[in-house]
C-alpha cells in the first residue's frame, strides 16, 4: 500500500484530478443508465434505445483523432475545465423533453457530450504523466481504472433511482451538478503548462497563414506516430484486435446469458455489474504493486489471464448450465482487467512525448472505435451463422494471444521515448 499512499498523499494535483474524474464519471453512468430507461419508457422502442449507442459512437470515429491535435496545442487543465462546463450546459435541453416527440433532443445531447469527451479524455491521459513521478505511473493509471469501476457501481444504481423519481429533469440536473463539482476541483490544481516549442512553431505557422496546412500536418502526424516503431505498432494492433473483441462481447453477451445460460434480464444485469466488484479489488492490487512490476509485464500478464478467464466463462456452459460460474468469472476477471488497463496505458505514456500524446491517443481511440463497430456488425451476422459461443471464444483468444505476444516483446516496450520528428508544412 506504500505506492498507493505515495500517489494519493503526496501528489495534490493528481488527487484533485482523480476526485474530479470520479465525480463526473458517476454522473456519466447516472445519466447513461437513466437515459436508457427513460428513452424506452417514452418510446417503447428498442430501436430508439439503440440510437443512444449510435449517437455516442459516432464522435470517437469522426472526431477522435482530430480532437487530439487541438489538445496538444491547448493547456490541458483549461481544456478539462472548459469541457466540463460545456458538458453541464448541454444537459439543459433535456429539461424540455416531455414526450416521444422531443426524443431528438436526447440524441443531440448524447452526441454533444460524446464530442466533448473526445477533447477531455486525451487531455486527462496526457496530464497524468506530468502530475506524478515516472515510478508512480502504473499506480496512478491503476487508480484511474479503479474509479471507473466505482463510478459504474454507484452511478448505475443512482441512475435507475433518479430516473424513477424525477425522470429526465432530475437526471440532467444531477449530472450537471457532478460536472460543476469537477470544475471546482480541477480549478484548484496548481499545474500550469507554459509555452512549448511545438506550440511556438504552431503559432508561427498560423501567423504565416498556414493554419489549415498545419492542422492537417499535425493530424496526419498523429496517425503516423500510431504505427511508428515496433512498440507503437504492437500497441496499435493490440487495441484493434481487442476492440473487435469488445464489439463482439457487447453484442453477444446478453444473448449468451439468455440462450446458453438460461438467465433472465435480472441475472444479466447482476452478472454484468459483478465485474465492477472485481475491478475495484483489482485496481487496488495493481495500484499497490504498481512500482514492483514493469508496465509491459503487467500488461502482458493481465491480458493473458483476462483471456483465459473469458474463455472459461464462454466454454463452461458446454458442461454446466449453472449461473454461479458466470458470476465468479466476471468477478475474477476484474483483477487481470485492471492489470491490463494500467500496464497498457503506462506503456503508451512512456512511449510518447508530452506535446504529441494527445493526438496519438485520439488517433488510437478513433481506430479502436472503428474496430468496436466492426465487432458489433460482424457479431450480428456470425452469431447466427456460426453460433454464439464460437464467436465469443474469438474475443478470449484475442487477449490470450495478445498477452503472450506482449510478454515475448516486453523489452521492445521498455520506456524509451523517442523525439518526435519535425513536422513538415
Amino acid at each position: 500500500m506504500k505506492d498507493l499512499w505515495g500517489v494519493l498523499a503526496r501528489q495534490r494535483d493528481y488527487r484533485l484530478m482523480l476526485s474530479a474524474g470520479l465525480i463526473s464519471l458517476i454522473g456519466d453512468w447516472l445519466l447513461r443508465t437513466g437515459l436508457a430507461f427513460q428513452v424506452y419508457v417514452l418510446t417503447g422502442s428498442t430501436l430508439a434505445s439503440g440510437g443512444l449507442l449510435l449517437a455516442s459512437f459516432v464522435p470517437p470515429v469522426v472526431l477522435g483523432s482530430l480532437a487530439g491535435v487541438f489538445v496538444d496545442r491547448w493547456d490541458r487543465r483549461t481544456t478539462m475545465i472548459v469541457t466540463n462546463v460545456l458538458n453541464a450546459l448541454v444537459l439543459l435541453p433535456l429539461l424540455a423533453v416531455r414526450d416521444e416527440s422531443a426524443i431528438w433532443i436526447v440524441y443531440g445531447v448524447v452526441l454533444a457530450q460524446s464530442c466533448l469527451q473526445q477533447f477531455f479524455s486525451p487531455a486527462e491521459q496526457s496530464l497524468v504523466p506530468v502530475l506524478v513521478d515516472s515510478e508512480q505511473l502504473v499506480t496512478a493509471n491503476a487508480l484511474n481504472g479503479q474509479i471507473r469501476d466505482i463510478a459504474r457501481l454507484v452511478g448505475a444504481a443512482l441512475g435507475g433511482v433518479l430516473a424513477a423519481l424525477g425522470g429526465l429533469t432530475l437526471l440532467a440536473l444531477a449530472d450537471a451538478g457532478t460536472f460543476l463539482i469537477a470544475v471546482v476541483l480541477i480549478a484548484g490544481m496548481r499545474h500550469r503548462r507554459g509555452s512549448t516549442p511545438q506550440h511556438d512553431e504552431a503559432t508561427a505557422a498560423e501567423e504565416a497563414g498556414g493554419a489549415i496546412r498545419r492542422l492537417r500536418a499535425e493530424w496526419t502526424e498523429g496517425l503516423r506516430l500510431c504505427v511508428a516503431g515496433q512498440a507503437m505498432r504492437l500497441l496499435f494492433v493490440f487495441c484493434l484486435v481487442t476492440g473487435v473483441g469488445e464489439g463482439i462481447m457487447s453484442t453477444l453477451f446478453a444473448p449468451f446469458v439468455s440462450s446458453e445460460l438460461g438467465g433472465d434480464g435480472t441475472a444479466y444485469g447482476l452478472i454484468v455489474s459483478s465485474q465492477a466488484i472485481g475491478g475495484i479489488v483489482g485496481g487496488l492490487v495493481a495500484a499497490a504493486i504498481g512500482s514492483r512490476l514493469p508496465a509491459a509485464t503487467m500488461w502482458g500478464v493481465g491480458a493473458f489471464f483476462f483471456g483465459l478467464v473469458d474463455l472459461t466463462l464462454f466454454c463452461y456452459p458446454l458442461i454446466s448450465d449453472s449461473l454461479i460460474p458466470a458470476f465468479v468469472c466476471m468477478i475474477v476477471v476484474g483483477l487481470p482487467g485492471a492489470f491490463t488497463v494500467a500496464g497498457m496505458m503506462t506503456v503508451f505514456q512512456n512511449l510518447t512525448q508530452d506535446g504529441t500524446r494527445g493526438r496519438i491517443f485520439g488517433a488510437i481511440t478513433a481506430t479502436e472505435s472503428v474496430a468496436v463497430l466492426v465487432g458489433i456488425t460482424s457479431a450480428g451476422f456470425l452469431g447466427d451463422a456460426v453460433g454464439i459461443i464460437p464467436v465469443l471464444v474469438f474475443q478470449g483468444l484475442g487477449y490470450v494471444v495478445g498477452g503472450l505476444v506482449i510478454l515475448s516483446r516486453r523489452q521492445v516496450l521498455a520506456p524509451r521515448p523517442e523525439p518526435a520528428p519535425p513536422l513538415t508544412v
